[in-house]
């Protein structure tokens, strides 16, 4: 699956077969990366982010590397990845190598949406903080345990198998490959105060 930021400069591939999930999420920290960036089309009505969750092993970046550009809401907050050039959100990750996750927002992908769907699922059929959407989202508790379930037994795996590699974390060093721009609390407030 081809992915791509929207001007094109950074480009990359996911592996499917090292997908965990694919969900919806409707926390607030979500929709103040989508705001911070800017863009058009990056959180659904309800002010969701449609997310594949998957192994940071499973993308590999073919251009545009030095385009790649991190911030986070907070010192301790997710490392949120983006292509400086257009904006473009590319991946979100703990800050601890270790936890082998990658949250690729779905807008990121250059594929049609029918194959996205055919390959991941559909939106929605997880969603994961529905209390914190902006329009009447009902929760999917059932497939939200399935789905996290699932991630963990896949977080868990990777651990055991000692898979580390990402494009984002130095291999040799464990640190991101980009410092992270560190929103201010006020900075923070003014995002959320959009809701």
């Amino acid at each position: 699956m081809k992915l791509a930021c929207r001007c094109g400069q950074v480009q990359g591939e996911i592996d499917p077969a090292r997908s965990y999930a694919r969900a919806t999420c409707y926390c607030r920290d979500c929709r103040a990366f989508a705001r911070w960036l800017g863009g058009a089309g990056l959180l659904d009505a309800a002010g969701g982010s449609d997310i594949l969750a998957m192994a940071p092993d499973g993308l590999r970046l073919t251009r545009g590397a030095d385009q790649l550009a991190c911030m986070s809401l907070g010192p301790r907050g997710l490392l949120r990845w983006y292509a400086r050039c257009c904006r473009t959100p590319m991946g979100n990750l703990p800050r601890n190598p270790k936890l082998f996750y990658l949250g690729v927002p779905v807008a990121a992908l250059a594929a049609p949406a029918a194959d996205v769907d055919q390959t991941y699922g559909p939106p929605g059929r997880i969603r994961i903080n529905p209390e914190s959407a902006t329009g009447n989202v009902l929760p999917t508790r059932m497939a939200s345990l399935r789905g996290t379930l699932r991630i963990v037994r896949k977080l868990l795996a990777a651990r055991l198998a000692g898979r580390s590699r990402s494009v984002f974390f130095d291999a040799e060093s464990g640190t991101p490959v980009r410092s992270p721009e560190v929103l201010t609390l006020e900075q923070r407030r003014e995002l959320a105060g959009r809701d």
